[in-house]
C-alpha cells in the first residue's frame, strides 16, 4: 500500500492504521489518495469500503482532492465489479454522526449487487412530514 502522511487526528483511527500498513486488510484497489478494501463486516459477501488515505471524519471535513479521489476510486471499483467480476451493479452508501457511523474516518460503502440477490440496502424511512414544496423551500 502506498503510504501517505496522516494527520495527528488519524493516529488512533483504525482506518488510518490500515493505511499506514500497521493493520491487515484485504485491498481491492487503490490510488495515491484513496483505498478500497473488503469490509470485515459480514452482512454481505461483497461489501467494500472506499476511504481517503488522509484522515477526514466525514464529507464536510474532507479536502476536495481526497474527496474526488474517493469518488473516482469508487467509480473505478464499481466498473471493475460490473465489467470484470460479473455483478449487475453496485450500491453506494455513506453515513455520518447522525447515521450511526461507527468509524470516524470518512468511508463509502460499496456493495456489489446481482439482480435478485435479496439485499435491501435502502433504509426504511418514516415518510415525508413536510409537503414537497415546503421541503424544497427549506433547502434553498
Amino acid at each position: 500500500m502506498a503510504h501517505i502522511e496522516q494527520s495527528e487526528q488519524g493516529d488512533d483511527c483504525v482506518f488510518c492504521v490500515i493505511v499506514r500498513g500497521e493493520a491487515p486488510c484485504r485491498p481491492v484497489m487503490e490510488s495515491r489518495l484513496a483505498l478500497c478494501f473488503l469490509s470485515n463486516d459480514d452482512q454481505a459477501d461483497y461489501h467494500l469500503l472506499v476511504i481517503p488515505k488522509r484522515h477526514a471524519v466525514n464529507v464536510l471535513d474532507c479536502d476536495a482532492e481526497s474527496l474526488h479521489a474517493v469518488a473516482d476510486l469508487a467509480q473505478r471499483v464499481g466498473r471493475h465489479l460490473v465489467d470484470d467480476c460479473g455483478f449487475d451493479g453496485v450500491d453506494l452508501l455513506n453515513t455520518s454522526f447522525v447515521g450511526d457511523q461507527s468509524v470516524m474516518h470518512l468511508h463509502v460503502h460499496l456493495i456489489a449487487r446481482k439482480y435478485g440477490d435479496g439485499l435491501d440496502t435502502w433504509p426504511k424511512l418514516p415518510g415525508r412530514s413536510l409537503g414537497l414544496d415546503a421541503a424544497w423551500r427549506a433547502l434553498r
